[in-house]
């Protein structure tokens, strides 16, 4: 039963991830030895009764088995990939909401340099913005989610979940609701306000909702609640207009979000709190960010470095 979530999990992968194919394939191995595991040494277990204990048993028997010479004494960027596969598989599991819980949350590893993420500059989102035709359906929704992305700094599916009745007009105000139902309350600067504001009452007036999609602020063509992997595709498609060549993704424009306010100055408790962090550790990647920023100036304008 753990195989027949394969080919959505390579979708997955695929399309909201954009992983290259040797990632996605590393992923789907990494995964497919935790199954064979799992069905040989624990037959009934399922995806919502696995448990740390079990993982744990998986990576002990990988890091000792004598037979197995890819995972044999496995270094510490091995274990990383290894894990990093099996939880991309539950991360997708709880999108899905096969799972409600995610065991992968409690392995630990040995700690590497944390991999910078991909980030656009306002020059290039500005770009992307501009390269939208606006005056289609598509790309109304296409701009406005990418002002909201980039403005307040949102996870895509806390964006498309996005409620009529989550927004403050007068507060300038988006209630938001974040991993585990948490409730957080973000600020959007007032040009996206008046264009969400134009939005719902033009645009998005032309569409007639289905049954039970009344309520979202993001709609398909056809009346249904706007999908992540439309908006994925809506984006990959603008960037490339755009002339963009990183590789890109919905998370991008939160990683972007993040990145600016830390290069400003802001207080990392107050990025935290405005990307609903459950911890600061998660923010802190973004310190690293700051702190390459202003090594590059160093080296580019102190005259002890910038000699000849």
């Amino acid at each position: 039963m753990w195989r027949s979530f394969i080919k959505g999990f390579n979708s997955y992968l695929t399309l909201e991830r954009g992983f290259s194919p040797n990632t996605k394939e590393a992923y789907l191995r990494d995964c497919d030895r935790l199954f064979s595991f799992l069905e040989e040494n624990y037959p009934s277990i399922t995806p919502k009764t696995l448990t740390y204990k079990h993982l744990q048993a998986f990576l002990k028997s990988i890091q000792t088995s004598e037979r197995d010479n890819e995972y044999k004494l496995l270094t510490i960027s091995s274990q990383k990939r290894l894990v990093s596969g099996i939880r991309a598989f539950y991360k997708y599991l709880l999108i899905e909401d096969v799972v409600d819980s995610d065991p992968t949350e409690l392995i630990e590893l040995p700690r590497l340099d944390a991999k910078l993420p991909v980030v656009l500059s306002n020059e290039e989102i500005i770009k992307m913005i501009e390269s939208i035709d606006k005056s289609t359906y598509r790309g109304a929704w296409t701009n406005l989610m990418l002002e909201i992305l980039y403005g307040a700094g949102l996870r895509i599916s806390e964006l498309l979940n996005l409620q009529l009745s989550d927004i403050y007009q007068e507060q300038e105000l988006l209630k938001v609701i974040g991993k585990g139902d948490k409730e957080r309350w973000v600020p959007l600067n007032k040009i996206a306000f008046r264009q969400l504001d134009f939005f719902l009452k033009t645009t998005r007036t032309q569409i007639k909702p289905m049954r039970g999609c009344e309520n979202f602020v993001f709609l398909n063509q056809r009346g249904g609640h706007l999908t992540r992997i439309a908006a994925f595709q809506a984006i990959k498609e603008i960037a490339q207009r755009a002339g963009i060549e990183k590789n890109i993704h919905p998370h991008t424009f939160r990683h972007s979000f993040a990145t600016e306010l830390m290069l400003a100055g802001a207080d990392i408790m107050v990025v935290r709190e405005l990307m609903g962090h459950a911890s600061v550790r998660s923010t802190e990647i973004y310190t690293h960010l700051n702190t390459t920023h202003l090594r590059e100036t160093l080296l580019l304008y102190h005259p002890l470095y910038n000699k000849g």
